[in-house]
């Protein structure tokens, strides 16, 4: 079965390798991927060195053009695939629109990710997308969700179609991501670290979802009891150059204690390196950050957003979003359990990826849909 994916773009993001991790571990004697980005990045040559052809767009970041749709649809005509898979907002849209005008008619599936349900928090070409998608969402034979929450707040806050919507979480290779004892002590080496500082981790881009403040002001209330602790953060545009960060960590007096590290390609030996992992956001849907920490067997702080708490369960902590001391009393909480205690309840995280959210199980659901689409729909054509 000829598969095809329709991507908003391949720069380095949750959504982007969940995709790369999906095309490096499907069964190719059963299906042919293909990719079409609508713009290019750091996964492009990656998906490449799968052995999968990669065409990029070149559309503009955050559009959809006219020109760029016919010359989708072009393309399309001459690949003729079973099933397009639309990926992200721009994604799916794009996938939809350009199905339209083939005149061989294909099924389409959506693939929506995360919580971006408040639009005026979205540039305006994503808010666009995101409300035009609302208007179009009838029309493709499923949308996948790979968080229940967001799922629903789509629905009740946008005007999703409920009818069509299939749950598939994100998955995790349990082999990429596992405790490792060297890159815990290389990584404090690294960064000229004392051997006995405790490291607690915030992994995702810069957005406002994210909350940087919050954690940040917990990060303040936990070093006053615990100046041994280092908060180490990475992500596309948490770096020395994000002047708006910068300045939110010089107005509370923690330099010393932070280390922003920016977009990086070793997240496995970084997550591996932490001690405790948290997230401090206000809206999620299913996050990959936690989910790979746990992976690594570290213990998480998380808030109340998204699936979050459903991730964790009982092997960290969840607290309410936006109450940054919550957020330091449950982080103070580890840290004084001792690293036996939080070894132990690494291990019982890891095991509940294992059992919950293992790459392959996740693989074979998108596999099962695939198949059971298109059988549908060559029925319907009957």
């Amino acid at each position: 079965m000829k598969v095809l994916y329709v991507i908003t773009g391949l720069a380095t993001g949750g959504a982007e390798m969940m995709l790369f991790k999906l095309l490096s571990a499907m069964d190719r004697k059963r299906f042919t991927p293909t990719v079409v980005a609508l713009s290019g990045g750091e996964i492009l040559p990656r998906i490449e060195a799968l052995d999968i052809p990669v065409y990029c767009m070149d559309f503009q970041p955050g559009t959809v053009p006219v020109t760029g749709i016919l010359r989708l649809v072009d393309l399309l005509r001459q690949l003729q695939p079973d099933v397009i898979q639309g990926w992200m907002y721009h994604g799916n849209l794009a996938a939809q629109i350009a199905a339209f005008f083939l005149k061989k008619k294909t099924p389409v599936i959506w693939n929506i990710r995360g919580t971006h349900t408040d639009l005026g928090q979205e540039k305006v070409t994503t808010a666009m997308a995101i409300w035009l998608g609302a208007k179009l969402s009838r029309f493709p034979a499923k949308i996948i969700n790979n968080s229940k929450n967001s799922a629903l707040l789509h629905e009740q806050k946008l005007g999703y179609s409920s009818e069509n919507k299939v749950i598939i979480p994100n998955g995790f290779d349990i082999e990429l991501f596992k405790p490792s004892p060297d890159a815990y002590n290389h990584f404090r080496n690294a960064l000229n670290l004392p051997a006995d500082s405790l490291l607690i981790g915030l992994i995702g881009r810069y957005h406002p979802m994210k909350d940087h403040s919050n954690f940040f002001h917990a990060a303040l209330q936990l070093v006053k009891t615990h100046p041994m602790v280092r908060f180490i953060l990475a992500g596309t545009e948490v770096e020395p150059s994000n002047r708006e960060l910068m300045n939110l960590i010089s107005s509370l007096g923690l330099e010393p204690s932070v280390r922003l590290l920016g977009r990086r390609n070793d997240i496995p030996e970084i997550t591996a390196a932490l001690d405790i992992a948290s997230s401090s956001s206000y809206g999620e849907g299913f996050s990959n950050a936690i989910g790979e920490a746990m992976s690594c067997g570290v213990p998480c702080v998380v808030t109340d957003v998204g699936d979050s708490a459903w991730i964790v369960g009982d092997t960290g902590k969840v607290v309410p979003p936006r109450d940054p001391t919550a957020l330091a009393n449950a982080l103070r909480e580890l840290v004084n359990m001792g690293a036996v205690a939080r070894r132990a309840l690494g291990e019982r995280a890891r095991q509940r990826v294992v059992e919950n959210f293992s790459l392959e199980a996740v693989v074979r659901q998108y596999e099962d849909l695939y198949e059971s689409v298109y059988q549908q729909f060559k029925g319907q054509q009957r």
